[in-house]
């Protein structure tokens, strides 16, 4: 199974990708990993886009991050059997990211490259509440799960968000059905 994680920042995407990973028994990409060198240096193009290229040659994966329009955004996409889509309120997405910040200040996540220590400063504070909600942003996943309504699942809510999850693990087992229609939001007609 190949599944894509994507949304807003703060609204779980490691987390999510982490669990899909170890009940899919399958590699994990963190695309910041590929974004960022050592102490929070970003990596050259070529060689991020080569690295991006070389998991998806992966038979299963679980790819987390956006970075729409690099890192074969397309192909990722084309290939992926689901994507999920966490757009969570803004005030959910803050208070995961300062948790994470206080949790996790000091040290290094397994989500992030090699001395990239968790940060959190009002720049990031901004992108959380309003510049990685704009318009822009919004209309790209707004497109991506037309473009892909079959296969797109939306979660506006973390309870939501964990029940897809469950689903899709217990879909792989030809147990349950996915119920993708809760996506009224994005679904195009």
């Amino acid at each position: 199974m190949k599944i894509l994680v994507m949304g807003y920042s703060g609204a779980g995407k490691s987390t999510v990708a982490q669990i899909l990973g170890r009940k899919h028994h399958c590699p994990v990409l963190h695309l910041d990993t590929v974004q960022f060198r050592e102490n929070w240096q970003e990596r050259e193009a070529g060689e991020a886009e080569k690295l991006a290229e070389e998991f998806l040659e992966n038979r299963n994966w679980v790819i987390d991050g956006n970075y729409m329009g690099r890192f074969s955004f397309a192909r990722r996409c084309r290939e992926a059997d689901w994507i999920i889509l966490l757009l969570l309120p803004r005030h959910i997405c803050l208070y995961r990211a300062l948790k994470r910040y206080w949790q996790n200040r000091g040290r290094v996540r397994d989500s992030m490259a090699a001395g990239c220590e968790e940060k959190m400063d009002w720049e990031f504070i901004r992108w959380i509440l309003w510049e990685g909600r704009r318009k822009e942003y919004r209309n790209g996943f707004r497109r991506l799960a037309e473009e892909n309504c079959r296969k797109t699942l939306v979660c506006t809510s973390a309870r939501r968000a964990a029940a897809v999850a469950d689903c899709l693990f217990l879909e792989e087992k030809g147990k349950a059905p996915i119920d993708n229609s809760d996506n009224s939001r994005y679904n195009a007609t």
